[in-house]
């Protein structure tokens, strides 16, 4: 039971924070219609495509833009939360980041669960959505995510089980270098398109080989480190 402890705190925070995230876009989504509707009279235009520029933003008053700095305030604010999950229920910096990727897959699956049952969206795994906007906006479909929630969510389960039957997980800084090259492919293919999401365009269809590229390298140098004796 002391093992299994921090894991059911990680997911309770998880699915705790991710209702929270899915309340807040419904209040966002509440305040920024109006302004969505004026700006994109006789567009064609779904639920979050295209996205409001930022002269869109300035030209509807001081409130809208002000609205962005603050919500980029709270997605490090949110990453802040994950991470200081993570770190309290690990004894070492292996256990607190693997608490980290738990918190954060927990948190993001559920956010896009809740989001289904509180205003019916996404309408499929195939919706493109806005992830984040640091430093650059982040989209991509829903099922991109959710993939590499479900990997985080793996991997930090397999090294706290690892470290409570005390056979650690043996990390090498190549399996470090390969995972963060992973990291940071994943993230270019969701920023891939940022320009075209920032003037106000439609998305452009994803990059699916950097993605993949970067979730198999992720998930390969796990698996090396996992198995290495």
């Amino acid at each position: 039971m002391r093992r299994i402890r921090p894991l059911i705190a990680l997911v309770l925070f998880g699915v705790a924070f991710g209702y929270v995230e899915a309340a807040v876009v419904v209040y966002l989504r509440g305040l920024c219609e109006p302004i969505r509707e004026k700006a994109m009279a006789g567009k064609p235009h779904d639920e979050v495509f295209p996205l409001l520029t930022l002269e869109q933003l300035q030209a509807a008053g001081p409130g809208p833009a002000h609205m962005l700095t603050v919500e980029l305030g709270r997605e490090l604010a949110t990453l802040g939360m994950l991470a200081a999950a993570g770190l309290a229920v690990g004894r070492k910096f292996v256990e607190g980041f693997a608490g980290f990727l738990i918190a954060f897959g927990v948190w993001d699956i559920l956010y896009y669960l809740f989001l289904k049952l509180l205003v019916d969206w996404p309408a499929s795994l195939w919706t493109w959505d806005i992830l984040f906007l640091i430093p650059v906006p982040w989209v991509g479909p829903v099922i991109a995510p959710i993939i590499v929630s479900a990997s985080m969510i793996a991997a930090g389960v397999a090294v706290l089980y690892r470290e409570g039957v005390g056979r650690p997980i043996s990390l090498g800084w190549c399996h470090w270098a390969a995972g963060s090259v992973g990291g940071l492919l994943i993230v270019a293919a969701f920023c891939w398109d940022w320009r075209n999401a920032m003037a106000g365009g439609l998305p452009n269809p994803f990059h699916w080989p950097l993605f993949a590229a970067g979730e198999l390298l992720g998930v390969g140098a796990f698996l090396a480190a996992w198995l290495r004796r």
